[in-house]
């Protein structure tokens, strides 16, 4: 393989690798707030107890988050040195307030709130994780600001002297059509996840009680059966406003880039009306339908709102772009023509539609069938109900946070491999935003190195946080505020 595609390779792994943990810190702060704020108003004993267990399962996941975010990073300088050359005039803004911004902002009131349990009063302490969570989101904010330019390159120009891209307005960067649809279509998922996770957990505790008959069962059932509810209606419900923030979000990608969306069916030929396909059988390149089951308008209801609408192929489409120049009007840039593109090795217009097609079919599947889930325990658990313990029962628990946590990681791939051969979409070709200087058995040697490290980091993160989901609920005293300046700082979990 060469380097490029051994960097390909390892930004992928280590990407979604690091993006486990991404939807699970961002909607678990604020679920543990709504926790917390409900214990500080109410004084439910249950409400503390279950905002220290999913506040310990929460802060296991930060922890690994921060520790694989950072390498990303890393990886701009490492294997994407022409990249960043390139965009860093403009990739750089948003990623550096999001460091300046969020990640202090999240990083500070975190501590805060780990260890002043004890030290601070009620309101002050749950200020913290208040604004902990509200970091995590804006941090969000400026990342899918960043990777949004990438789709739809706006605000900016380039300069020939220095054969940059410029920025000419951050307002636009972080306007850009395609981030306003994304950033909120990519928060509720993260809530499907977070949902999912409080779901599961709780209901495989809630389950293995079953019909309580002392005391502390009964205390720990009626907790469980709070948060499994609850957990169910995040999920359901941000499993609905997912399919709407979808719904747009495909309409805005058909528009710039139709490719992706020709790519996303399969779809070689240009229909009107398009039909989506539920199933395909195709050559195994991917070039020719053999077979498929189709759903007649819907892919054209998905491209354009109208059942009728005409969705472009993806012969008609490569056609287009060999034929014109394909300026940019907000980069005012050329685009990269046939020719340039096959002197840095790229000779096809095409995104890899095996994984584009599959991809977006994972996506979709995974989170209908987590909405599902959540539906059916809500049924379940209706006018005091209890679940049937059991395999069924335990398999779905497991799959309530799996099932949307590996549908949002098919959507990135897919919205990832549906640009090639961009990494700027239009702009700049991935062949050539590789570093020149670095060989393909560094990139290789690295690329190993990190995937036995992750490989390590998996074991202990999932060891750890099993541990602490089998012990179950905490037993709590209501928090005394200390007023010995002296005592020492201690974890409060």
């Amino acid at each position: 393989m060469s380097a490029e595609t051994l960097a390909r390779w390892q930004f992928g792994i280590t990407t979604v690798y690091h993006f486990f943990f991404v939807p699970i810190t961002i909607a678990m702060s604020m679920l543990v707030a709504i926790m917390q704020t409900i214990w500080v108003r109410t004084g439910s004993e249950k409400l503390l107890r279950l905002t220290k267990f999913f506040g310990k399962l929460f802060l296991i996941n930060f922890a690994m988050g921060v520790v694989t975010g950072i390498v990303q990073e890393f990886q701009f300088g490492m294997n994407w040195s022409e990249y960043s050359r390139f965009v860093g005039d403009i990739f750089g803004a948003p990623l550096a307030l999001e460091a300046l911004i969020a990640f202090f902002l999240e990083s500070v009131f975190i501590g805060l709130w780990i260890f002043g349990w004890d030290r601070l009063p009620k309101k002050v302490h749950l200020l913290m994780i208040w604004l902990a969570a509200i970091g995590t989101m804006i941090s969000s904010i400026f990342i899918l600001a960043a990777n949004s330019w990438m789709q739809n390159p706006v605000g900016a120009h380039y300069n020939a002297a220095t054969d940059r891209a410029e920025m000419t307005s951050l307002v636009d960067v972080l306007l850009n059509p395609v981030a306003l649809v994304t950033i909120p279509h990519v928060l509720v998922t993260a809530y499907m996840t977070a949902g999912g996770l409080i779901l599961g957990v709780a209901g495989w505790h809630l389950a293995k009680i079953g019909k309580p008959q002392t005391e502390k069962e009964k205390k720990d059932a009626s907790a469980y059966r709070w948060a499994t509810k609850f957990g169910a209606w995040v999920l359901l419900g941000a499993g609905l406003l997912t399919v709407i923030t979808g719904d747009i979000q495909g309409k805005i990608m058909t528009d710039v880039q139709p490719m992706k969306m020709a790519a996303a069916e399969a779809l070689w030929e240009t229909e009107q009306p398009a039909g989506f396909s539920v199933f395909t059988i195709g050559t195994l390149d991917g070039t020719q339908e053999v077979w498929s089951w189709k759903i007649p308008g819907v892919l054209s209801f998905l491209a354009t709102g109208d059942f009728n609408g005409k969705v472009y192929g993806i012969n008609d489409l490569v056609k287009k772009m060999e034929s014109e120049a394909f300026t940019n009007s907000d980069l005012v840039l050329q685009r990269e023509s046939a020719e340039r593109l096959a002197k840095v090795g790229v000779t096809d217009w095409v995104p890899n539609i095996p994984v584009t097609y599959w991809t977006f079919r994972f996506m979709m599947g995974l989170g209908f069938l987590a909405m599902a889930i959540a539906a059916w325990v809500l049924w379940v658990t209706r006018k005091g109900g209890l679940p049937t313990p059991g395999k069924l029962w335990t398999s779905l628990m497991f799959a309530a946070p799996l099932a949307p946590l590996f549908g949002i990681s098919f959507g990135w791939i897919f919205t990832e491999m549906g640009r090639q051969p961009f990494i700027v979409y239009g702009v700049l070709p991935t062949a050539a935003s590789a570093s020149p200087g670095v060989s393909a058995f560094e990139v290789g040697l690295s690329m190993v190195l990190y995937t036995v490290i992750y490989g390590a980091l998996a074991v202990v993160e999932v060891g750890l946080f099993m541990h602490y989901v089998k012990l179950g609920l905490p037993d709590v005293s209501e928090p005394k505020v200390l007023t010995d300046d002296d005592a020492p700082l201690s974890f409060a979990y």
